[in-house]
């Protein structure tokens, strides 16, 4: 019986703590939808690159929801030791968990096909939004500066984009590696001289660096999830 209430205990500051966390990222990613610009002049140099890619505002606000529900479902099933909302808890984690496998799976062995759909999905937007869309533009602009990168592939991305229409020249970025950098307008010539590497490729090139911090994080969160998913069973299976 101790045991139960030391678990439960236990089980109820986790997700309080979760439900915390889902309650800061969801106010957030509702600050940086409404007002992008103000959150990258303070937080753009220490963000991370790889949460660049994506729209940051509801990249949070999906994931402050969802951590959000689960840490409620959380203390409530363990609070009130209420069977159905701890077997609800066990099962949205079990889905995210088998996501998440199923995400590093793809990312491994099919990089190539990931590659392929994120060109398709995200150089369109390039071509449509860069030097038009001010977040967007910033976003793709701290990108490039924090990885040395040009582009999702290369400087072809940014062709008919609205910058290369208005100044008739690539993003300073594409001009650029860690030995040269090109102070002229960056014409078509010396981008591609210059051959600067795309976002995509050098983000998998820091990742692959940096291979035992990302795969101990993630082993750390696999962990934790499967943790959350044992103590929820043992609570839902010891309930009179």
């Amino acid at each position: 019986m101790q045991c139960f209430s030391f678990i439960k205990t236990i089980m109820i500051i986790f997700n309080m703590l979760i439900f915390l966390c889902g309650a800061a990222l969801l106010a957030v990613g509702i600050w940086v939808s409404v007002d992008g610009s103000s959150f990258l002049k303070i937080f753009g140099p220490l963000s991370s690159s790889a949460m660049q890619f994506v729209n940051v505002g509801y990249f949070l606000i999906a994931a402050g929801a969802v951590l959000f529900a689960l840490g409620f479902l959380g203390c409530y099933g363990a609070h009130t030791e209420s069977k159905c909302a701890l077997m609800l808890f066990f099962f949205i984690l079990l889905l995210i968990f088998i996501a998440e496998v199923a995400a590093a799976v793809v990312a491994l062995v099919y990089t190539t096909m990931a590659e392929n759909f994120l060109t398709l999905l995200i150089v369109p937007t390039i071509k449509k939004d860069y030097g038009s869309q001010k977040d967007f533009t910033q976003v793709w602009n701290s990108t490039m500066d924090g990885l040395k990168c040009c582009g999702f592939n290369n400087y072809t991305d940014f062709e008919d984009s609205p910058y290369v229409k208005e100044n008739h020249a690539f993003p300073p970025y594409c001009c650029f590696n860690r030995t040269v950098t090109v102070m002229e307008s960056c014409t078509r010539e010396k981008a591609e001289y210059m051959n600067v590497e795309g976002c995509f490729h050098q983000l998998l090139y820091d990742i692959r660096t940096n291979a035992v911090t990302v795969g101990g994080v993630a082993a750390g969160i696999g962990a934790l999830e499967l943790a959350a998913m044992i103590v929820s069973m043992y609570l839902y299976c010891n309930q009179k």
